[in-house]
């Protein structure tokens, strides 16, 4: 999935980059850049899109995001007053020298460098938060250290794939900016509807040309994908406010049927929404 190109900015003479986003809530341009990037979320939870796939995000997550893997951190618009907080290094192969990783000292991270291309989730992040954390007030050769022992940590952690898709074909500026205007008015409409005219139309495209334009750079329709985000909106709802209705959730997620919400929320999830709620609220 295309997107907008981005330019990390470099402290001359570091080869690692350590940037701290705080903000009341993370939600920027759908990008992708040159760098790798490793982000520990240290306080915020949202929704966060990787090429073809959605995923929640929540207080101390780790993720690994691929060089030039399109992405979005979208916080949830809520009342809480703690502002979103995280903490990233950002990295290319090529940072320490042309042949740096190719050192034999490095064979090892062969699998690290492979998972990233398509980014990864660490599943249980609770040794690596700490080392963040001591980063906010390391001198830079510490970080270059931490640095180190951050990644040999994730080349042996147990990890989720991100993105299952990503389309290798380069395209233009313009086809990035336009796939910018469709996620953003994605993301910021779902809970209402959206018809194929209208996302045709913020794409300045004909219905035809659209569905076309989509499914090449992401591999499944646009409306598969925008059930998809629904659904993980519907998650979020349904464990975070155990007094509100499946069908209120329905509702508040783009659905106007009650039966259409459950067929689809069964299709990506393999479970009815009930039973997602009392599993979850059971293994709390």
């Amino acid at each position: 999935m295309k997107a907008l190109p981005f330019k990390i900015p470099k402290p001359k003479n570091l080869g690692v980059i350590y940037q701290e986003d705080r903000t009341p809530i993370f939600y920027g341009n759908f990008h992708e850049h040159e760098e790798i990037q490793i982000s520990c979320i240290v306080h915020g939870k949202g929704t966060l899109v990787v090429g073809d796939t959605i995923h929640r995000y929540s207080e101390n997550d780790v993720f690994v995001i691929g060089s030039n893997l399109p992405h979005v951190f979208k916080s949830d618009g809520n009342e809480e007053k703690s502002d979103s907080f995280m903490i990233s290094l950002f990295f290319t192969e090529l940072s320490f020298g042309p042949n740096f990783f190719e050192l034999d000292d490095f064979k090892e991270l062969n699998h690290f460098f492979e998972d990233a291309s398509n980014g990864f989730k660490v599943l249980n992040s609770d040794n690596l938060v700490p080392t963040f954390l001591q980063l906010q007030k390391a001198s830079n050769l510490e970080r270059f250290i931490s640095f180190f022992k951050i990644i040999k940590q994730l080349n042996a952690i147990e990890t989720l794939p991100l993105a299952k898709f990503i389309a290798k074909k380069k395209h233009s500026d313009d086809s990035g900016k336009r796939m910018q205007t469709i996620m953003s008015y994605t993301m910021n409409n779902f809970e209402s509807e959206i018809s194929l005219d209208a996302i045709a139309e913020k794409a300045n495209m004909t219905k035809n040309a659209f569905c076309r334009y989509f499914k090449q750079r992401t591999n499944k329709t646009y409306f598969t994908f925008l059930n998809e985000l629904r659904v993980e909106n519907a998650c979020k709802l349904l464990v975070s406010n155990k007094e509100i209705s499946v069908k209120e959730v329905a509702y508040k997620c783009g659905y106007n049927s009650l039966s259409n919400f459950n067929r689809k929320f069964l299709a990506i999830k393999e479970t009815t929404p009930l039973k997602y709620r009392n599993a979850v609220l059971q293994s709390l």
